[in-house]
């Protein structure tokens, strides 16, 4: 995985998730195992959780990320939270376009939007981009994934979108159990890479249904970086299983 020398991420996205107890204890748990050195982890807990999150990842080589960011810094948002705010909690990376939020009413104008503020005030976005069942079937893939991500990228110049991280999530494998095969991944991926100038350099990674059982095949493909895990990263064992994965795709290379 991660060729031309991309450091590899794995990226736990908690969803609606964890209470500010349960995420004390399942971050402990995480950093009482040693993580793979040659791999980033990024955590997003639900907002109520950050701070208490950002307590526990003093000193750890765990990274703290958020699910979504307001475009402006401050203002009458009832409900939002800006840029500013994630970066005084710690946070260092933030979930944007992601399939529900989407489905929910965001455009990839908003999406646009939220990737420059990310980037103004020293986030890292992590931009989702994926098509639906409907989609896939229809073989409109390559059109939708990347129209999504150039329009995600407009404005940006290839040195700041080099800094980012895009997420390949097939909407229809989001939460099913169901995974795109590691090789028709991969071709997706490196679709996305070649669609935005500096993306070549980029970290992207692969969402839907990623677990132990296909982490490293699919980590294994020379275009995917790593995961933007759902579901396996709601347990210590499970997430861990995906960093060991692609700890061991690394040192394989």
């Amino acid at each position: 995985m991660s060729d031309g020398g991309r450091r590899p991420l794995i990226a736990g996205n908690w969803k609606m998730h964890k209470t500010v107890a349960e995420t004390r204890a399942l971050l402990r748990e995480l950093r009482a195992r040693p993580l793979p050195r040659h791999v980033d982890v990024v955590v997003a807990p639900p907002f109520t959780a950050l701070a208490a999150a950002h307590e526990e990842l003093t000193e750890s080589p765990i990274a703290l990320g958020a699910q979504n960011v307001h475009e402006f810094t401050h203002g009458p948002f009832t409900g939002e939270i800006s840029p500013v705010m994630l970066h005084e909690l710690g946070v260092r990376f933030v979930i944007v376009g992601h399939s529900e939020r989407r489905a929910a009413g965001e455009t990839d104008a908003d999406v646009n939007r939220k990737v420059h503020a990310c980037l103004a005030h020293g986030l890292t976005p992590i931009v989702a981009v994926g098509e639906t069942k409907d989609e896939h079937l229809a073989h409109r893939t390559h059109d939708r994934v990347t129209a999504q991500t150039r329009a995600a990228f407009e404005g940006v110049d290839a040195a700041a979108a080099a800094r980012c991280v895009v997420a390949y999530e097939p909407i229809w494998a989001i939460g099913t159990g169901l995974s795109d095969s590691p090789e028709n991944a991969n071709g997706v991926i490196a679709e996305i890479r070649a669609a935005v100038d500096g993306l070549a350099s980029a970290r992207l990674l692969y969402g839907g249904s990623m677990k132990g059982e296909n982490a490293p095949a699919l980590m294994a493909q020379p275009d995917i970086d790593g995961g933007l895990i759902g579901g396996a990263s709601l347990t210590a064992n499970a997430f861990l299983e995906v960093i060991d994965a692609a700890g061991a795709a690394t040192s394989a290379r």
